[in-house]
């Protein structure tokens, strides 16, 4: 038996490949299985490959599996473009309507299942997705069941009779091709998994969930890939608890609107990628100007302009900073982990309030998109802070306007409602004195510039990294964000069996950078990787401005669209380990290297 094997289904964007990978999921799931899910798909409505691949594991997982053991083709393309993946004795399900062929050299095994005659004999060419995955659940000698019931879930509001032929179509696609392989094969059998409950979602599902859980109870958004799901998900939610979602015309209607929501005292949030974060730009702005909180999700994506819109980026991480005219204080979150984008919307809602500032919460498409397990939600973590929001506000004889923005220690003032008694002031985005009136003194620009930035000094960020340090002096120091976590770590297992010592650090805040918190595992690292999503090294570009040790750090940079792997890490992590082991200089000196 074995602890974990990868799934893979192949074919045109339409043709049902994503449902069949959600039943297929779902069932799994059920069984208490740990599942790590990425999607690799067009970026057009139909027509063009796209795949979808499954880790399925006893333990948890929590990045892409290198190879493949099971592929489920609908076309030749599939096969051509995927069977690459195989391991030694993979095997490949196919329709055997386009009379499949296995690649030259390929050792896989292949089974032709008339997936699509099947499924119109039972009235539909729609139905093969199913003839599918009953025959590729069947090789692993799962219980059907328990597919079955993921089926009825799927298809239950359809009626019964429905049901009853994706049932049929099951059973009929597992029967055919246990008879072309003569029983389940024994080398694909998992041991059992631990059977406890798990959810199983995208992080943008985690996202919206996070966000009704902080109070959120309006988001105004554009739809844009990939952060489209966290609308969709709280279009049906949002509702149930007295919210809404609003559609909004252009992304810098979607800013504006959240911008004005949270000044009325709603917290309100938006969602988009980078194209639409260029443009709420200048509202970003007006936030940061009149010290109105703001949660705005950044889902990143392959650029510029249009670029890859479904392929994986970090390549944002400039514009989070940077993009805003001006300067002013914000704050730019990054979780790792589908349980993270829970947690951290929470807290971007909390810090957005506290702080009075636009909170922006930085993922990647991997994590947006890709389906992964995690542990139940401890809901009893979840505070709500609403910061200096007051309702008591004395009277004032000379009936002055009230400070809203009253020069403070802490640069945090005191805010009100719209309307609240005794609290009237004037809101305007250029600069103002402390009741909000419109000022261009010299003296009253420095006061509140030096006010505003003052929140940077004091924010504080729950866990603003996360350190894997089992060695005082590590050979290598690898440094990633967002979804490169589980990648690394299971690199550093690699490294470890080749006796090199690693330590991990998943960067969380990129700004305000957590320098002091990063700055003593760098000193202790003989060689440090950064590993990133984009061409230029902006992440490691930031620890050098924040931190230095620019002479013993190591660009390891990916931007084709496509997530590291494992072991394409670990390859790259031990061409660096070793080329600093042979580049030591008669006196001791290191060479510096380029990019990997």
């Amino acid at each position: 038996m074995i602890s974990q094997l990868s799934w893979k289904i192949g074919g045109q964007q339409g043709e049902g490949v994503e449902s069949t990978d959600r039943i297929f999921s779902t069932a799994l799931n059920r069984l208490g299985y740990y599942l790590y899910g990425y999607r690799h798909f067009s970026s057009r409505i139909k027509g063009g490959h796209t795949n979808n691949k499954i880790r399925i594991s006893t333990k948890p997982a929590r990045a892409i599996s290198d190879d493949l053991d099971i592929l489920v083709a609908f076309d030749q393309e599939s096969i051509d473009l995927n069977a690459h993946e195989l391991c030694k004795d993979g095997v490949i399900v196919a329709d055997a309507k386009f009379n499949p062929a296995v690649p030259e050299g390929s050792s896989a095994v292949l089974f032709a299942v008339p997936i699509t005659a099947i499924a119109e004999e039972l009235g539909t060419s729609l139905m093969k997705n199913m003839v599918a995955s009953g025959a590729s659940w069947a090789l692993l000698g799962l219980p059907l069941e328990v597919f079955n019931k993921a089926v009825e879930e799927e298809f239950g509001r359809k009626g019964k009779a429905i049901v009853d032929k994706n049932i049929e179509a099951v059973r009929r696609g597992a029967e055919y091709v246990l008879e072309l392989a003569g029983g389940p094969l024994e080398r694909f059998k998992l041991e059992p998994a631990d059977g406890k409950q798990k959810l199983f979602m995208i992080g943008n599902d985690a996202i919206g969930l996070g966000a009704i859980a902080a109070g959120c109870r309006i988001m105004s958004a554009y739809p844009i890939t990939p952060a489209s799901e966290i609308m969709e998900y709280l279009i049906k939610k949002l509702p149930k608890f007295g919210g809404t979602v609003i559609q909004t015309e252009d992304e810098i209607a979607a800013i504006t609107m959240a911008i004005g929501a949270n000044y009325a005292g709603v917290r309100t949030m938006t969602a988009s990628a980078g194209p639409g974060l260029s443009l709420m730009m200048e509202a970003i702005g007006l936030a940061g100007m009149t010290e109105t909180p703001v949660v705005i999700v950044d889902t990143q994506r392959g650029g510029p302009s249009t670029g890859l819109p479904t392929k994986q980026e970090q390549s944002d991480i400039n514009a989070l900073i940077y993009g805003t005219h001006g300067e002013i204080p914000k704050i730019v979150l990054a979780p790792s982990s589908i349980e993270e984008c829970f947690y951290d919307t929470i807290q971007a809602f909390n810090l957005a309030e506290k702080y009075q500032v636009p909170v922006i919460l930085a993922t990647d498409l991997q994590l947006s998109l890709g389906k992964q397990s995690c542990e139940l939600l401890d809901y009893s973590q979840i505070t709500i802070d609403r910061g200096a929001l007051t309702d008591e506000i004395p009277e004032r004889e000379d009936g002055s306007l009230f400070k809203r923005y009253a020069e403070t220690p802490s640069g945090i003032s005191p805010r009100v409602i719209p309307g609240q008694k005794n609290g009237i002031h004037h809101v305007t985005g250029v600069e103002h004195d402390e009741a909000g009136r419109p000022s261009e003194s010299p003296a009253n620009r420095n006061k509140m510039m030096d006010k505003r930035l003052r929140k940077l000094d004091r924010i504080k960020v729950d866990h603003p990294i996360h350190v894997q340090a089992p060695y005082k002096e590590p050979d290598l120091l690898i440094i990633g964000m967002g979804s490169t976590g589980g990648t690394i770590d299971q690199a550093r297992r690699s490294l470890e069996a080749d006796g090199i010592k690693t330590n991990h650090i998943t960067v969380r805040l990129l700004h305000p950078f957590p320098a002091k918190e990063i700055q003593p595992y760098l000193e202790q690292a003989k060689q440090i990787v950064v590993l990133e999503n984009n061409a230029t090294g902006q992440l490691a570009n930031l620890i050098k401005l924040n931190v230095g040790y620019r002479d013993k750090m190591v660009n390891m940079l990916k931007y084709d669209g496509t997530p590291f792997l494992p072991a394409e890490l670990y390859a790259r992590c031990l061409k660096v380990y070793e080329e600093q082991e042979s580049a030591q200089k008669p006196n001791g000196e290191l060479v510096e290297h380029g990019n990997f």
